[in-house]
């Protein structure tokens, strides 16, 4: 049996240690959407450190998910002060329910505000590829990965919700129902420093 690995990676306007408020907001917006994230049908498991402290990805104990690694074309800090970006690696059971949980809820409403903490790098924000049931995809992986999808556009070895491939390297028709799908609608837009609770 196959899984599907998902790796997401983006250059924040602002250090994560920043104290102003739309990078607290980011921050505090990003727990809720782990938490319903998880919750979600397809969701298998993510790369956490084995201790959390903001900022501090690199040289942090990634467990079986590998040393932390980033994009060529990532030139911000590497330390807990001067990180500037937010990276995800994690496993789903299949295409149509990760786009269901990425798209709506929690999610999908941090999505439609991401240029208000993300800067427009022209790359690719996230990659999909397929793993081994009980392989354990790397940071590594998904730089790789995210970096073929830049060079090479989507093909079996990273692809995206709208040129999916099967684990077997053939064109995907399950990807059909998320291609007609539009990614992100406009949502009411949120006074600045206004957090919706969970």
């Amino acid at each position: 049996m196959t899984r599907l690995a998902l790796y997401t990676f983006g250059v924040l306007k602002s250090p994560l240690a920043d104290p102003a408020p739309l990078t607290r907001e980011f921050y505090e917006i990003g727990e809720a959407v782990y938490r319903e994230m998880s919750q979600r049908s397809g969701y298998l498991a993510r790369a956490e450190p084995a201790e959390w402290d903001r900022g501090a990805l690199f040289g942090a104990d990634w467990g079986a998910w590998g040393e932390f690694v980033v994009p060529a074309w990532y030139d911000s800090g590497h330390t807990p002060e001067t990180t500037a970006l937010a990276s995800t690696l994690s496993l789903w059971t299949e295409l149509r329910l990760a786009f269901d949980a990425i798209y709506t809820g929690l999610h999908h409403e941090a999505l439609s505000r991401r240029y208000d903490w993300f800067e427009r790098t022209g790359h690719p924000s996230y990659v999909f590829w397929w793993v081994p049931d009980g392989v354990t995809p790397t940071w590594h992986d998904g730089v790789s990965r995210l970096e073929h999808l830049h060079d090479h556009g989507p093909a079996p070895r990273a692809f995206t919700f709208h040129e999916p491939f099967d684990p077997d390297g053939t064109p995907s028709r399950r990807g059909a129902a998320c291609r007609h799908l539009s990614p992100v609608r406009a949502l009411p837009r949120r006074r600045p420093g206004a957090v919706r609770r969970g």
